[in-house]
């Protein structure tokens, strides 16, 4: 029987910048046993996918994994284009800790109340590699919100930053500086792999990073941790 997996999140669940982790949930498991299904928005905030779930209820899955969050982390830093965002993703408030906690809980409380769904709650992944880094701690507190998120609805938390901050301790990197990603990045990204052939973990290479492509979105190893972290904790109950 086909367990059919509904993967809700921001651009590291769209998979335009970020390497796929549902191609590598799929690729955990024979043929057919697992049907993820795409949910992701490029740049969304919490707030935004709480305005998509009528897409997700309409037809309720098996499991749901929300990977949201890492957007509302990096609206907290000094020398995000807050504004620029507000208005490019119609966001009718400033984001903040207090309001990222809203909205996703209420997105948790509707999924519980018209879906069956098992559901996880995924930390975010660690921003930039130092972990003493503004970045880091910022997806590091953002996390630690969405456990307690997870302990108050009684769904699964699933330790994406926990992960990830074990596999940079244990390589111990060099220790980049953190930068934002602006959109001309982002295009100049895709235009790589479209003119020069170069792939996501080529780019990472290039640039001296452990598990991203750009501080942000995740390359192969990123991206393994994601779908090795919502198999262990979820899909292990319902293979």
């Amino acid at each position: 029987m086909t367990t059919r997996i509904a993967c809700l999140g921001d651009s590291l669940t769209r998979a335009q910048f970020s390497v796929d982790y549902l191609e590598l949930i799929e690729q955990r498991h024979p043929a057919g046993d697992m049907q993820p299904v795409r949910f992701g928005a490029n740049g969304d905030f919490a707030y935004n996918l709480l305005q998509r779930l009528d897409a997700v209820v309409a037809n309720p899955p098996d499991v749901i994994t929300v990977l949201i969050g890492t957007n509302d982390a990096r609206a907290s830093l000094a020398g995000y284009p807050v504004e620029q965002a507000m208005k490019r993703k119609n966001l009718p408030a400033r984001p903040s800790a207090g309001w990222f906690q809203q909205c996703l809980g209420t997105v948790v409380a509707r999924l519980r109340a018209e879906t069956d769904a098992t559901i996880g709650l995924l930390s975010l992944p660690v921003l930039g590699q130092r972990l003493d880094g503004a970045a880091a701690q910022a997806s590091q507190a953002y996390s630690r919100m969405i456990a307690e998120i997870a302990a108050t609805h009684r769904v699964t938390c699933l330790p994406l930053h926990e992960r990830q901050t074990e596999e940079l301790r244990q390589a111990d990197p060099p220790p980049i500086p953190y930068r934002e990603v602006t959109p001309a990045a982002a295009l100049g990204v895709l235009a790589r792999r479209a003119v020069l052939r170069h792939s996501l973990d080529t780019i990472s290479q290039r640039r001296g990073l452990l598990l991203t492509t750009d501080h942000i979105h995740q390359n192969s190893r990123g991206a393994a941790h994601i779908a090795e972290v919502i198999d262990a904790g979820l899909l292990t109950r319902t293979a």
